[in-house]
């Protein structure tokens, strides 16, 4: 089954010191040891870069244009890269009229548009209910997968 992962998934599999960093390992490997294909969209790449290269005091990370492009390389190695479609827009258009959406969940309904035109039905976030709205999608969340360990 192919499965996208959220931005907040790739953040965490990335960032070592992020508690979930672990969990987050933990639950991909799973997924992909059960023969699931992960994949990402050029937004949640483009979103990776920005949280990588915004500073701390911003909620970023930090890191330099250099060191994040080495990290998305890896990452883009590591995930099926969904491209990028005229059509995904119409669809987007339509979600947000439809179900109101407006200010930074406008970025979910684009992920939840794209994975749509893939036949992509299930997305593994830690933001469950933020795609939750949306019919046909089914959220999955690395500590359902993969319970922590104590």
């Amino acid at each position: 089954m192919d499965i996208l992962a959220d931005t907040n998934i790739l953040l965490r599999r990335i960032h070592r010191g992020d508690p979930q960093h672990r969990l987050t390992n933990r639950c991909l490997g799973r997924l992909i040891k059960d023969g699931n294909r992960i994949c990402a969209t050029s937004q949640n790449l483009i979103e990776l870069w920005v949280v990588c290269t915004r500073p701390v005091e911003n909620n970023g990370l930090g890191l330099s244009v250099a060191h994040t492009n080495r990290i998305v390389a890896r990452v883009e190695q590591s995930v099926s890269r969904l491209p990028d479609f005229d059509n995904v827009y119409p669809d987007w258009r339509r979600l947000v009229v439809e179900h109101g959406v407006a200010g930074k969940k406008t970025h979910d309904a684009h992920l939840v548009a794209t994975m749509k035109i893939h036949g992509i039905t299930h997305l593994l976030t830690f933001n469950g209910s933020d795609s939750s709205r949306y019919a046909g999608i089914t959220v999955m969340q690395p500590q359902e997968i993969t319970p922590s360990r104590e």
